[in-house]
């Protein structure tokens, strides 16, 4: 062999060599990246999981008190809101604005997933005519990530009630309608409506925008409503509304029993880790192998 011919052999293998690595170099960035991000997802819907804040949920057997350390660790925290048949099961916090707990927990620490907060303009003690509460949608059904479904009509039917506890009383909630709007719908986001006329209209208005209603549910301007309000999965600046009248009558939760379906889980795992890796090492011992049929060739 001459030599031309055996730095021609040097330099194919000196470049295969220096690619394999390159490639090997950025496969493993990527799957560490990948790891990153499984865990940054995962630790952002554990975050914002009703389980979470079971220990602090008020019951009749512990009156309150896990509620009241709740409080005591942030005093922003004034209500409990349950819907039957979802994971929406979390305390309530109302802040100065409608900022403070789009990227706050109601234990008040820093989180993407936010928390469940009533409009800054309303009564602490939802003693207004209409009182206005904000969530996210959440892809795992976490937070408000059920509201969209509630636009399926037998979904909107089997889940008729719920319930709120403020000011250390339970109230129940029973679910009249379903509103798909805009977010900058002045209308359906005013509050401290006094007159009885203007109640009634935005009645009328709720009842006329609604996809689903529930005819068996009477609500007049004399009554208490509460709007559960999230971001719509099918348009940029939609709004899914879930409107509820408040009662003093709290009926029994009917899947307390039978627990809701639990969909299949959208969240990443580190399960699935093995499977990238084999992949991985699968393109390793291709490259390899490749060397080693151009060193035979050469």
């Amino acid at each position: 062999m001459n030599t031309p011919e055996k730095i021609g052999i040097i330099t194919i293998r000196a470049v295969n060599g220096t690619i394999n690595t390159f490639v090997l170099v950025i496969i493993l960035l990527l799957l560490a990246f990948g790891c990153y991000a499984l865990w940054d997802s995962g630790q952002v819907y554990s975050n914002a999981s009703h389980s979470r804040y079971e220990r602090y949920k008020p019951t009749i057997e512990n009156e309150g008190v896990s509620f009241e350390q709740l409080q005591a660790i942030n005093p922003d925290v004034l209500a409990w809101l349950t819907v039957y048949g979802t994971n929406i099961d979390y305390p309530m916090v109302q802040g100065l604005d409608n900022m403070r707990y789009v990227n706050t927990s109601a234990e008040g620490r820093y989180s993407l997933s936010g928390a469940i907060f009533l409009d800054y303009r309303n009564s602490p003690d939802f003693s207004d005519f209409n009182n206005i509460t904000y969530g996210h949608h959440m892809e795992s059904r976490a937070m408000f990530g059920e509201i969209a479904l509630f636009s399926d009509k037998s979904y909107f039917d089997a889940r008729k009630y719920g319930k709120l506890f403020v000011d250390g009383k339970e109230y129940g909630l029973e679910f009249f309608a379903f509103v798909h709007t805009g977010a900058g719908d002045r209308e359906i986001f005013r509050v401290n409506i006094v007159e009885q006329e203007a109640r009634q209209a935005y009645l009328d208005l709720i009842l006329d925008m609604a996809i689903n209603t529930r005819k068996d549910v009477s609500v007049t301007a004399e009554d208490r409503i509460i709007l559960l309000s999230t971001c719509s999965p099918n348009s940029t600046s939609g709004r899914d509304i879930l409107v509820a009248k408040i009662v003093e009558d709290i009926q029994s939760d009917p899947f307390e029993v039978i627990p809701a379906e639990t969909p299949p889980s959208v969240i990443p795992t580190i399960d699935k880790l093995p499977d990238l890796w084999e992949q991985v090492m699968g393109w390793i011992k291709n490259r390899v192998s490749t060397s080693k049929e151009v060193d035979n060739n050469a």
